[in-house]
């Protein structure tokens, strides 16, 4: 079973879970270029305060930023209610084929069990990674682009460290498939090793199902450490732009750094994606021989 088979199955729903979450996100990476002209309206010297300018200074990007927000806000509720009932509907149809041809095949009680439960990975990525993924995507790219507005070489700085940044989620994304492998393994494993009721091999148990997850920890903080110190040196390099080289407005600022923090954060997670794909992949590779 791959992840495509199962898209071109459950489509419709699926498609719709996926345009609430580009219109929620998109409302958002927009939020911050109009609350800055708001701010930049409230702090302009030169408007004669309560006039008819001023108030359409200020009401304009208000009313824009104002109607991002509900969008944002309105379409994010409405995802959070229909979600739970497309997806769980996927998944009883997913588990149930799972179990049906494991029993055709004869496969043990423990593997069928724990492949069944293990399908469950296809719902926790289309109901929640699929989402964050899209909007780390939407994040990182509308980020950019709304920063070349403001200032190009804040834009560049920003997409220079997206490269590198790969290579290493990559890097990352290999050394963490290996240790997956090994606990799914032991996952198909525990229904069989729990049944024989003997304490010292369910102490082994737990022990090498650990295992996997320390190393998968030791990488993750090693690539975490290694991201943040890239994204330190572009958040310093972005301020100096900003206020030494640009003398950018308080609006203009506020909009930077919103954008800015938007794109740290976007691409700090990036490694719990990798890992939630990873172990995905590995679990399509278990069914793949399963007809679903």
């Amino acid at each position: 079973m791959h992840i495509i088979d199962l898209f071109k199955r459950h489509k419709r729903g699926i498609i719709f879970a996926i345009s609430l979450v580009i219109i929620e996100n998109i409302a958002w990476i927009i939020e911050p270029t109009f609350f800055g002209q708001v701010i930049d309206a409230i702090f302009d010297e030169d408007a004669v305060f309560y006039s008819y300018d001023w108030w359409y200074g200020i009401i304009i990007p208000l009313s824009w930023w104002t109607a991002m927000f509900l969008i944002n806000s309105g379409v994010g509720s409405i995802r959070r209610f229909v979600d739970p009932r497309i997806f769980m509907k996927i998944f009883a149809d997913i588990g149930t084929s799972v179990a049906a041809k494991s029993i055709e095949k004869d496969y043990s009680v423990s593997k069928t069990t724990a492949r069944a439960q293990l399908s469950y990975e296809y719902i926790i990525f289309f109901e929640f990674r699929m989402p964050e993924i899209i909007e780390n995507v939407i994040a990182i790219g509308g980020a950019i682009i709304a920063l070349y507005f403001i200032d190009y070489r804040i834009s560049l700085t920003c997409f220079g460290i997206i490269l590198p940044l790969f290579f290493l989620s990559k890097f990352y994304s290999n050394k963490v498939a290996t240790y997956q492998r090994q606990f799914h393994d032991n996952y198909e494993n525990m229904f069989d090793i729990f049944s024989e009721k003997d304490p010292s091999k369910i102490q082994q148990y737990f022990v090498n199902y650990a295992n996997p997850q320390k190393r998968i920890g030791s990488w993750n903080a090693f690539n975490f450490g290694i991201m943040r110190f890239f994204l330190l040196i572009i958040f310093l390099l972005v301020l100096y732009i900003s206020i030494v080289l640009d003398g950018l407005s308080a609006g203009e600022i506020y909009s930077v750094v919103a954008y800015l923090w938007t794109f740290i954060t976007a691409t700090e997670y990036l490694p719990e994606l990798l890992e939630s794909w990873t172990s995905l992949k590995d679990i399509s590779r278990r069914l793949k021989t399963e007809e679903l």
